[in-house]
């Protein structure tokens, strides 16, 4: 999923603020520190995801005939070929 570098920050900041809520959590670098190292693994994150989807997507397509995207067979297919790129990753 694309999400816009705004949006990845807004989450960094929910993020780090939520920790710092939470009483059992003690931070041992500044809040902004925090932020900037979730906003990083979030980032991670969605570049995985997008190679997950951009491999799936592309499995579907090599099919030998034509199968249109948002049929109920492509939507089969994308989701088992999406679940064996997540498995090859060990997540």
């Amino acid at each position: 999923m694309r999400i816009s570098r705004d949006k990845v920050n807004k989450l960094a900041h929910v993020v780090a603020d939520t920790l710092a809520e939470v009483p059992e959590c003690d931070f041992l670098e500044d809040r902004n520190t925090i932020r900037q190292q979730a906003r990083a693994l979030l980032e991670k994150m969605l570049a995985e995801e997008l190679k997950v989807d951009t491999a799936a997507r592309l499995k579907v397509q090599s099919h030998k005939r034509n199968i249109p995207e948002g049929s109920q067979e492509w939507d089969i297919l994308y989701r088992k070929y999406y679940n064996e790129e997540v498995k090859k990753l060990g997540i």
